[in-house]
């Protein structure tokens, strides 16, 4: 099982509501590792960089109004298969869609304030993480626990 990083950001919303520390508690519980983490103010520069696929779309404006309201806690994550689990954690992009049991769905209603980013691909957790952490704010550490956590053939 291949072992891999993502970039999850606690939005604006998540900040607002004061429910970060119950998504960083489902990451945590999961078993995943937190090597980076940090508040920041998300910029109009640093929404750009980060969207950059969508800033010529019709709703960039709101996403980057939204993005840029309120600081936002940025995360990179690790261990095995991060980036799919953490997208299934996460559920449906819409809270009011999303699975019961997800954070969208336990604690989203809406489309676009739903309370948390995750890479979608190896490529895209590399740029996204290169964007939001320097080198020496990824903090490289084992965990006891780890033994516990999956079978040594997995």
């Amino acid at each position: 099982m291949a072992t891999q990083r993502s970039l999850i950001l606690c939005k604006p919303d998540a900040v607002q509501r004061r429910i970060v520390g119950r998504i960083i508690t489902r990451i945590e519980e999961k078993g995943y590792k937190i090597i980076g983490l940090k508040m920041l103010q998300v910029t109009p520069e640093l929404a750009i960089q980060h969207y950059e696929e969508h800033v010529e779309k019709p709703f960039y404006p709101h996403l980057e109004s939204f993005i840029t309201a309120s600081p936002v806690i940025a995360l990179v994550v690790e261990g095995p298969d991060v980036i799919s689990v953490m997208r299934g954690m996460m559920g449906s992009t819409n809270g009011r869609d999303a699975a019961p049991g997800t954070i969208r769905g336990d604690f989203g209603s809406s489309r676009q304030m739903n309370l948390i980013h995750g890479s979608d691909s190896p490529e895209a957790a590399a740029r996204e993480i290169e964007i939001y952490f320097k080198p020496e704010e990824i903090c490289e550490y084992s965990l006891d626990l780890a033994s516990w956590m999956l079978a040594a053939d997995e």
